[in-house]
């Protein structure tokens, strides 16, 4: 995965409705109207978060009739949050993205004086 897809997916459940809507469809799929009920929001503000959540790749709908059922995608969730542990196993200095971070942190352990804590033992 790539950072923007990581941020996407992590704005999705960084907000405690998400967070509810999520655990409710982990549980079964639901349509709009019964996220309503459940939720006490209104159609329009569910519908806005769903979009969160589609746009995060984390839901996927089905129209059944005149309704529209909202599924979790418990494997895409689960790859999410195990490819972001993995990444975070990859030391800093291997990442591009953050070699300028890295360089940084390295200065600020290198000189005691700025640093806020006394120079310690690194463990893995």
């Amino acid at each position: 995965m790539t950072l923007k897809e990581w941020e996407k997916a992590f704005k999705a459940l960084g907000q405690h409705l998400r967070l509810r809507i999520i655990a409710l469809l982990a549980e079964q799929e639901l349509c709009v109207c019964e996220l309503e009920e459940i939720l006490g929001i209104t159609q329009p503000a569910i519908s806005q978060h769903l979009r969160v959540l589609k746009e995060a790749d984390l839901v996927w709908e089905e129209k059944v009739s005149q309704w529209v059922f909202y599924h979790l995608k418990k494997e895409k969730l689960a790859a999410v949050l195990q490819s972001w542990l993995a990444y975070l196993d990859v030391p800093l200095a291997e990442k591009k993205e953050f070699t300028a971070d890295y360089d940084k942190l390295q200065q600020l352990l290198e000189n005691p004086k700025v640093a806020c804590r006394p120079p310690r033992k690194r463990y893995k």
